[in-house]
């Protein structure tokens, strides 16, 4: 039970790999409190997990205010905050640089990029008040390490949250708060699936493109952010952890 007693903050926390990481946390003995815009796929992770080990805030970690709220909420409702996990993403607007609406560009960098910020920002200086903690960020293997044609939008922010970070990280280390950061390839997840694609053809095309073969499950992510955030990785600060299978080896 290696975070018995610690309150877990997890954003985008009620799908994917931010609900498995929920459920990975809560296993180890955290409470979790899982942050998202949709309330109703909120309560379904807090129900799955058991509301006894989890909680859930609705948030918009792309708005200040509301930012500012979901880490004082979790603090009010557990009596602090050990660990935050900036999840929430999008991928937003696709093609080419020269046809992606303006709009469409800054709403992905809103979620992606200004969402972590704004939710470490609160995250930090509740931590660096209260004895430290940990933090990880969830980045991606396209951006920093990889890039596609057309997704532009997306590589920058994700490319951005890495160098972002790692200079947090060196400015709050002193202050006791630890970060990283995690940066999957594809995952078991509705967001690795091209529009129209069934699993089965998923499994098929990442056969021959990932060298590992296959897509990541959703538990291997949350493994790593678990030891990222432990006791076990103390040494560890301002790394990003590619988890991809050897894509970008």
């Amino acid at each position: 039970m290696a975070f018995h007693g610690k309150t877990v903050l997890i954003t985008g926390g009620s799908r994917g790999i931010g609900r498995a990481t929920a459920r990975a946390f809560a296993a180890e003995g955290a409470t979790v409190v899982l942050a998202g815009r949709d309330v109703t796929a909120l309560a379904d992770a807090v129900k799955e997990i058991g509301s006894g080990t989890a909680d859930h805030v609705v948030a918009d970690v792309a708005d200040p205010a509301s930012a500012a709220r979901m880490v004082e909420t979790v603090v009010a409702r557990h009596g602090g905050l050990h660990v935050a996990v900036n999840n929430a993403g999008i991928l937003g607007a696709a093609g080419p640089v020269a046809d992606i609406d303006a709009a469409a560009w800054n709403d992905v960098l809103a979620v992606n990029l200004t969402g972590v910020f704004l939710s470490m920002k609160h995250e930090i200086a509740h931590m660096r008040a209260n004895g430290g903690g940990t933090i990880v960020n969830v980045a991606s293997n396209i951006g920093a390490h990889r890039r596609l044609p057309g997704m532009a939008a997306y590589a920058a922010s994700k490319a951005a949250v890495s160098i972002l970070t790692r200079t947090a990280a060196l400015d709050h280390i002193g202050d006791g708060v630890r970060i990283n950061a995690v940066s999957p390839g594809a995952s078991d997840t509705p967001m690795s699936l091209l529009p129209g694609e069934s699993e089965t053809e998923r499994a098929a095309r990442m056969s021959a493109s990932v060298p590992a073969g296959r897509v990541a499950a959703t538990s291997e992510v949350a493994s790593t952010v678990l030891w990222l955030a432990s006791d076990a990785s103390t040494h560890v600060v301002g790394h990003d952890l590619v988890i991809d299978g050897g894509v970008t080896a």
